[in-house]
C-alpha cells in the first residue's frame, strides 16, 4: 500500500537516485546522461525550503509577540503575517505536489 507521506516520497527518490547512480557506475544503463552535477540534490531544496518555511513562521511569531509589548507597528505585524501566510500556502502547495508525483510513481508498472 502506497504510503503518502512526503518524508517517504523523498526518501523513495533518494534510493532511486542512489540505485541509478551505483548502475552507472556499475557499467549498467545509463540513467540520465544529460544530468547536471552541478547545485543541491532535490532533497537538499526540500530542506532548505522547509528550514526557511519554519524561520518564516518563527519570524512571524517574534513579530506577534512584539505586538503585545508595543514593539512594533500594525504594518509590520500585518506584513508578517501575510508572508507566513503565503509561506504556508507555499509548502502546503508543494506537500500537496510531491505526494501526488510520490502516488503517481507508485501506480506506474514496473
Amino acid at each position: 500500500m502506497a504510503d503518502g507521506n512526503p518524508i517517504s516520497a523523498v526518501q523513495a527518490y533518494t534510493k532511486a537516485l542512489d540505485q541509478a547512480a551505483q548502475a552507472k557506475n556499475l557499467g549498467g544503463t545509463s540513467v540520465g546522461t544529460d544530468e547536471v552535477q552541478n547545485g543541491p540534490s532535490f532533497a537538499e531544496l526540500l530542506q532548505g525550503a522547509g528550514r526557511e518555511a519554519v524561520q518564516e513562521g518563527m519570524t512571524s511569531e517574534k513579530v506577534s509577540l512584539q505586538s503585545l509589548t508595543g514593539e512594533s507597528s500594525l504594518v509590520d505585524i500585518v506584513t508578517a503575517v501575510s508572508s507566513a501566510e503565503v509561506t504556508l500556502e507555499t509548502v502546503v502547495s508543494v506537500r500537496d505536489r510531491v505526494i501526488q508525483a510520490y502516488q503517481d510513481i507508485i501506480k506506474m508498472p514496473i
